[in-house]
């Protein structure tokens, strides 16, 4: 992989693992203009790392106030009806507890897919059709109201929801985020906390994928070098531009403005698997 490559994908890696535009859907599409059949894991581990980091410099308060009030839960709790107390009143211990339920069913998605990774990254013509499905729920969001749950308030059926709509976004073409959050608003979660939550969900997802991806790599060998590096040192910082930036457009209830994107990119992904 010559450097600009790399740069380049760790760019749409940023860009794209927040914003609702499908990351691994880019990442195929880029491989593919650049003719890599094969990229090194180590690649992939290294700049989703960059984009991990990027979460727990954007939430790195919120993060905290979770753990320290896990940690204090955890020193304090006597019984199991304390435990359920703090879950339904502390807003840090019922987010936490979110978290968990939600990735529950991503990661028994993943298992399963994990199995047609190959598959399903071979097809253009499978990115494109996801990337309309994707433009389709983001357009919808639209109708969504400006206010709903607050994060004492979502129930735990609602965490599984969008803990399954993560899990199905294994698929290329499927935006994590776009389904994450636009499954928060379809299920009347208030805007800032559908994103908050749904990018924080993302973490154990991440971490789960890097263990798999570093298990792999381990078997065929890992390979950093200065262009793995500087490619992770790009879609960090890219990263945490467009987390802040997505952040405010899902405030001002315009997250259906990446619809067309999706919808355009989706029927020339199509055009191009179907006469390649």
């Amino acid at each position: 992989m010559e450097l600009y490559q790399g740069l380049v994908l760790g760019v749409l890696q940023g860009l794209t693992e927040f914003l609702p535009v499908s990351s691994s859907g880019h990442l195929v599409l880029g491989q593919n203009f650049f003719g890599i059949t094969e990229p090194a894991l180590s690649f992939d581990i290294s700049v989703h790392l960059g984009t991990l980091f990027a979460v727990l410099v954007v939430f790195f308060q919120q993060i905290k106030a979770i753990f320290v009030t896990l940690g204090r839960l955890i020193r304090s709790a006597g019984s199991m009806d304390k435990v359920r107390k703090a879950v339904q009143e502390d807003g840090d211990v019922r987010l936490a507890a979110l978290i968990i339920v939600g990735s529950i069913p991503t990661a028994i998605i993943g298992l399963i897919l994990r199995n047609y990774v190959d598959l399903l990254f071979s097809s253009l013509v499978l990115v494109g059709s996801m990337l309309l499905v994707t433009g389709t729920f983001l357009w919808f969001t639209r109708l969504t109201p400006s206010e709903g749950k607050k994060v004492k308030e979502i129930g735990f059926g609602t965490a599984l929801f969008i803990g399954t709509c993560q899990g199905i976004a294994v698929i290329p073409g499927i935006s994590r985020s776009g389904a994450t959050i636009a499954a928060g608003l379809f299920s009347g979660v208030e805007r800032e906390t559908a994103a908050r939550y749904s990018f924080l969900l993302s973490m154990p997802a991440i971490v789960g994928a890097e263990l798999l991806m570093l298990k792999d790599s381990f078997a065929t060998g890992i390979g950093f070098n200065f262009i793995t590096l500087l490619s992770t040192l790009v879609a960090f910082i890219v990263g945490t531009l467009a987390l802040v930036v997505l952040i405010r457009i899902v405030k001002k209830g315009r997250l259906h403005l990446f619809a067309p994107y999706c919808w355009t990119l989706g029927v020339i992904t199509i055009i191009l698997g179907l006469i390649a």
